[in-house]
């Protein structure tokens, strides 16, 4: 749970009354995502105020008849997706930052420059967002974040969202401990053993991962891994 200091109120006024709950911040950005969020996890209280700065609660009848429910977090949910959320500008401020990086990183390990089959660095997609003012919305889903991202740094930097295909040669005795580092980057295509005990797959990436895929599996098989990007 969040420590109180640090919780957000979500406020929803329905059937002339008002319903508020105390919760983390990520909660909002985890659930405006279309994520699955165990909200017990989140809340600073599990419980539903009237006033959470004043600590009173709304009876039980006003739940029911708003809610159909006193479950604090069937009503919390409810609240969240109807409601409005209050923040300080501190907390939005470091929510927006969180995000930021997040649609960079993400532009950075999924999006290649078509010229060279390159992933673009990091820095330099920052840069370029900022050049295009891109300003990201606390309440839009990073999908939405990054279509817009991207209409912003196309007329800026040759960039576009590809698809790798990379043939993967590892020691049979390799394969368990790359296996977590495979489904991190990609999906594995087809995959065969070979008659000397050796693994062979061919994985679909992020354009932008296959230079990191190759270095996760030399670094696992102390450089032993064969991986060739097919395309």
């Amino acid at each position: 749970m969040v420590n109180l200091d640090d919780a957000i109120i979500a406020r929803l006024d329905s059937h002339g009354a008002t319903f508020e709950v105390l919760l983390d911040p990520a909660a909002i950005d985890l659930i405006k995502q279309g994520k699955e969020v165990d909200l017990s996890e989140f809340l600073a209280v599990e419980d539903v105020f009237s006033n959470a700065g004043k600590g009173t609660r709304p009876t039980e009848e006003k739940l029911k008849e708003a809610f159909g429910t006193t479950d604090p977090i069937t009503v919390a949910k409810r609240i969240i997706e109807k409601g409005e959320v209050q923040i300080t500008s501190e907390q939005k401020k470091e929510m927006l930052e969180a995000k930021r990086r997040r649609i960079i990183t993400y532009i950075s390990a999924n999006a290649v420059n078509p010229q060279t089959k390159l992933p673009h660095p990091y820095q330099r997609i920052e840069l370029a967002l900022e050049e295009a003012k891109f300003r990201p919305n606390l309440f839009k889903s990073m999908d939405q974040e990054i279509d817009e991202a991207m209409k912003l740094l196309r007329p800026l930097i040759p960039i576009r969202f590809e698809k790798s295909k990379v043939a993967v040669k590892l020691h049979g005795t390799d394969y368990s401990r790359c296996y977590e580092e495979i489904m991190h980057c990609g999906k594995v295509e087809r995959e065969e053993w070979g008659s000397d005990g050796s693994w062979m797959g061919i994985i679909e990436v992020p354009a932008g991962l296959t230079v990191e895929l190759a270095e996760r599996l030399k670094n696992k098989t102390k450089g032993t891994a064969s991986v060739k990007v097919l395309n």
